[in-house]
């Protein structure tokens, strides 16, 4: 069997396939010369993360194709349903970027909040000459402990972050778009756990109520945050999107920020990516990531481990 790690493959990953006797390619092919290295090179299974798109014509001209497997939760950018009908297996890691994400949007939250996003750029230019009143001019930075934290999709990335707002002493407020119960529970470094009790409120309640706000849920059919919902929040709430492009009308919220509405916002993810707007990139009441809320090295061992483990076992039933 040969794999095709597109997108790229963790080192454990590689190990435990190659000990399996499979494989491994890690070529990064473009789009308009991968179907042609697909065939030449005999690969069985493609595996790709974000950057990758696999669609029907794709599909289409790799036959021999048997597996393809995605690097994390969301399959936006395979054609699964198509595939599957085809007879290929379809694999993802749901559960293994979930803590990095989570730990992501918390990265910035806190950078916002006290204006590290912002003061880190402005420190080496004017630290020398200008230190006191930089020092004054962030001095109006806010704790998270005690706030209310409104998330938005109560999937695997989204009970995560619920873990740990309840762990920095947040109230929590969850929107699912179905109505959902969930135990949540935190497990310490001394083997003690406790266990909540979370239930879904519905979406005007987490956004009325809350002073930071996550979205992670998984792609929309057209804005989820407009201009309507921006305009229902708290005066001075803070944004964050790890979700995906489009999920937050982008424009609507520049417009937010500058009337004071929204005192923050957080992007890794965005609508025109991978080359987002310059009015984005250059607002200082945003924090950005270019799309990294996975990409720890935990991760993609976590990822590369359970990808090579579900190809290791259908390779035994085929």
């Amino acid at each position: 069997m040969i794999v095709l790690a597109n997108d790229g493959i963790s080192e454990k990953g590689i190990q435990l396939l190659k000990e399996a006797d499979i494989t491994v390619l890690e070529a990064r092919v473009s789009p308009e010369h991968l179907s042609k290295f697909i065939n030449d090179n005999n690969v069985d299974v493609l595996l790709v993360r974000s950057a990758t798109q696999v669609r029907k014509d794709l599909i289409d001209k790799c036959p021999n194709l048997k597996i393809i497997g995605r690097g994390g939760i969301g399959m936006d950018n395979i054609d699964v349903k198509y595939a599957i009908e085809k007879g290929i297996y379809i694999i993802n890691t749901p559960t293994a970027s979930c803590k990095s994400v989570a730990e992501l949007v918390f990265a910035h939250f806190f950078s916002l909040a006290r204006f590290l996003h912002e003061s880190n750029r402005l420190m080496p230019l004017e630290g020398e000459t200008n230190f006191n009143a930089l020092k004054k001019s962030f001095n109006n930075a806010t704790e998270l402990s005690g706030k209310t934290l409104g998330v938005i999709g109560m999937g695997n990335i989204g009970v995560e972050v619920i873990k740990m707002g309840i762990s920095l002493g947040m109230k929590i407020l969850v929107y699912n778009r179905t109505p959902k119960t969930e135990k949540v529970q935190l497990s310490f470094f001394d083997g003690q756990s406790l266990e909540f009790e979370i239930k879904s409120v519905n979406l005007d309640e987490v956004l009325k109520n809350s002073d930071f706000i996550s979205l992670n849920t998984g792609l929309t059919d057209g804005y989820l945050i407009d201009s309507k919902e921006l305009e229902l929040m708290k005066e001075g709430v803070f944004i964050a999107n790890t979700a995906r492009g489009g999920v937050i009308n982008e424009v609507a919220l520049l417009d937010a920020i500058e009337s004071g509405k929204v005192y923050g916002a957080a992007l890794d993810v965005f609508e025109n990516e991978p080359t987002p707007e310059v009015l984005i990139l250059m607002n200082p009441a945003l924090s950005l990531s270019p799309h990294v809320g996975g990409n720890t090295m935990d991760a993609q061992n976590r990822i590369g481990e359970e990808l090579a483990q579900q190809i290791i076992k259908i390779k035994a039933q085929l």
